[in-house]
């Protein structure tokens, strides 16, 4: 058996992606655990992880080696992942959906840190 090579990534990285992938999960009802299946994905739950990477690559800044990085995929597939959205932007309903994932990201980070008690 062959390790595959995986770039190492910071916790907050590892964390934010989560964050992308657990929202486009509420909004699409596809799981997490099928979005991120160590198979290649097909359909509606190709699509619902594209959303994810986009939403991070637009909300969080990332460079596409870095959503890729935190995904656990490959730049090109972050790449194509981000033209797709795009391209979807010219369709009305995953417009609005894009623009609710990025409201909702950027609310949460610009928020005041929660300190939490011992």
């Amino acid at each position: 058996m062959v390790d595959t090579y995986r770039v190492p990534v910071a916790d907050a990285d590892r964390i934010r992606a989560g964050l992308a992938l657990q929202l486009v999960a509420a909004a699409t009802g596809i799981s997490v655990e099928r979005m991120t299946a160590s198979v290649r994905l097909k359909g509606r739950v190709c699509r619902a992880r594209w959303l994810a990477l986009y939403t991070a690559y637009v909300t969080f800044g990332w460079p596409l080696d870095r959503v890729a990085h935190a995904f656990g995929l490959n730049r090109a597939t972050a790449a194509a992942a981000c033209r797709w959205a795009e391209d979807g932007r010219d369709h009305p309903s995953v417009d609005a959906l894009l623009e609710r994932l990025e409201l909702c990201v950027n609310q949460l980070l610009e928020a005041p840190a929660c300190d939490l008690p011992a």
